[in-house]
């Protein structure tokens, strides 16, 4: 009879194990995988990483990918203060504000401080480089007011009015424009006094300022400037549109005025629009009427253009301006005929 081994103590028996893998080796291949799992309790999310792709499955079935896969590994690992400290910051994408009507971009280079920013008669101390020459903008350090003085005439002053009414104490801005190839314009304010804004001025202030805008746009008209003349009229505008209705009659005397300026602007379906604002009031205006015939006229509306003229010579038929017109109109409507004739002619004769 044979006799078992004899074990030492402190050592493990595997002849019995092996002995038993012998009888049933896939039962027991079950309990060895269970016996590997259950020391560990592995959490929730152990297992979710088990649906995973095997990072050597990656680099075996698309080698190109090893570099970014190294680079993922590198930035996972929390542990290594050094991969931490070597990794560049991403790049922050500048601050840009672009204007409601589409004039210019301003790039904020340093943030302002708080949140007021300047109105209506708010005394600006500017520092100003990059203007154009013959902008009438001053180099270097300025001080504006806005809603008030020359300045504002001007295109670029326009522009920097605008701007200013964008910014907080303390900020520094590039501007660009669409179209305009030079450097940008470099803008700070360095500090403003309080204003009022339009709403929370009386309607007495209003028209009085709306009244100073238009004797100034009228005088810059003459003076052969349609363009500062037109911003002058359209502030006065924005100023009486404010009041409570029935509005200020300067509304009227505006609008038409602005027509007129946008015709020698080569602003035909602008200057339309703004005679019909005239003529929603009063119908019988002449000089909307006869502006809106001619830019009429100039959109190739022929039947509108001529209905317009007719009405005007109707209460006056000794107005020259309204019967060359008309004739022009008259003329090119022939010439349409004409050449709609010929066409058709051709199409099946």
């Amino acid at each position: 009879m044979e006799t078992p081994p004899i074990i030492p103590a402190g050592e493990k028996d595997i002849c019995q194990p092996q002995q038993q893998w012998e009888k049933d080796p896939q039962k027991n291949l079950d309990s060895t995988s269970q016996v590997r799992q259950r020391p560990q309790e592995p959490p929730i999310e152990v297992l979710e990483l088990k649906v995973s792709p095997d990072p050597a499955s990656q680099i075996r079935e698309n080698p190109q990918g090893t570099e970014k896969l190294a680079g993922g590994l590198e930035e996972d690992s929390a542990k290594s203060p050094r991969s931490a400290r070597e990794m560049p910051e991403p790049p922050q994408a500048p601050d840009l504000w672009y204007c409601p009507d589409g004039s210019f971009v301003k790039k904020i280079i340093i943030r302002g401080r708080g949140l007021d920013k300047p109105k209506l008669g708010s005394r600006c101390r500017v520092l100003a480089f990059g203007f154009p020459f013959g902008s009438g903008l001053p180099e270097g350090w300025t001080e504006l007011t806005m809603g008030l003085g020359p300045w504002r005439e001007e295109t670029w002053g326009e522009i920097i009015e605008k701007c200013l009414e964008s910014m907080c104490q303390g900020e520094e801005a590039e501007l660009r424009l669409p179209g305009h190839s030079g450097p940008p314009v470099r803008l700070t304010l360095a500090s403003f006094t309080q204003g009022q804004d339009s709403w929370e001025l009386e309607a007495s202030e209003k028209e009085t300022l709306a009244r100073q805008e238009r004797a100034r746009g009228t005088e810059l008209f003459r003076a052969g400037n349609p363009e500062g003349a037109a911003r002058c009229y359209g502030r006065a505008l924005r100023l009486l549109l404010t009041l409570p209705p029935p509005g200020s009659p300067e509304r009227t005397v505006l609008h038409a005025n602005l027509a007129a300026c946008q015709l020698l602007l080569g602003q035909p379906h602008l200057a339309a629009q703004s005679c019909d604002r005239v003529l929603e009031r009063e119908p019988g205006h002449l000089k909307a009427l006869y502006r809106r015939g001619v830019a009429q006229a100039a959109l190739g509306n022929l039947e509108k253009a001529t209905a317009d003229l007719k009405k005007v010579l109707a209460v006056e038929p000794n107005n020259r301006a309204a019967q060359e017109e008309l004739g022009k109109v008259i003329f090119q409507g022939k010439k349409q005929d004409a050449g709609l004739a010929q066409g058709l002619r051709k199409m099946f004769g």
